[in-house]
Order: structure tokens, then sequence, then C-alpha cells
């Protein structure tokens, strides 16, 4: 989740939306509770983010949810990622878009 001014996060979801095979546009914008999302301040993975008065929280799919069945699974090896820490790789922004 990332908060966003409502202006800003029509342009996330425009950026973004052209980007289906790295997290894509986001799955929800505005109310947690209509996703299962009881308490932003207390989140799963991470630390809590806060979100101003001013501000909707937007929520994309994420690769670090499934790390938990990654640990699980006790594979030998794994390429991911762990929040605030992307994988960074030498493929152009042009060969990742849809549009």
């Amino acid at each position: 989740m990332r908060p966003f001014r409502p202006s800003d996060a029509i342009r996330a979801i425009q950026i973004t939306t052209r980007f289906p095979a790295v997290h894509g546009a986001p799955v929800h914008i505005g109310l947690p509770s209509l996703i299962g999302i009881e308490d932003l301040g207390r989140p799963d993975f991470g630390e809590p983010v806060p979100v101003e008065d001013d501000e909707l929280p937007v929520f994309w799919a994420c690769g670090v949810t499934p790390q938990a069945v990654i640990r699980a699974a006790k594979l030998p090896f794994a390429i991911t990622h762990a929040p605030g820490r992307m994988i960074v790789t030498d493929i152009r922004n042009s060969r990742l878009a849809a549009l």
C-alpha cells in the first residue's frame, strides 16, 4: 500500500497500467476493509505507512506476500525482493511496457 493524493493516484494508475508484468495497475484504491484489511496500522508484512487526511490508500499486488510460501517450500534458491529492497535488472522499461 502506498498513500497518494487523488490526482497523484490517477497518474500512478496511468503509469503502472503500462507494466502488467511488474506489478501493473493497483488492485484496489480506497477503503482497506473492502479487501479484508482491518487495520493499516498493523500490516502483515513491513512497517505501517501513515495515510494523511488528503490521501487515498492505493494497493498493488506484491511479491512480498508469496515469500512466506517460498520459505515454507524450503527452496534451495529463489530470487525475489523484500520491503524497501527491490530487485534491479538490466531489462529496459520499454521491453516490459504493454502499451
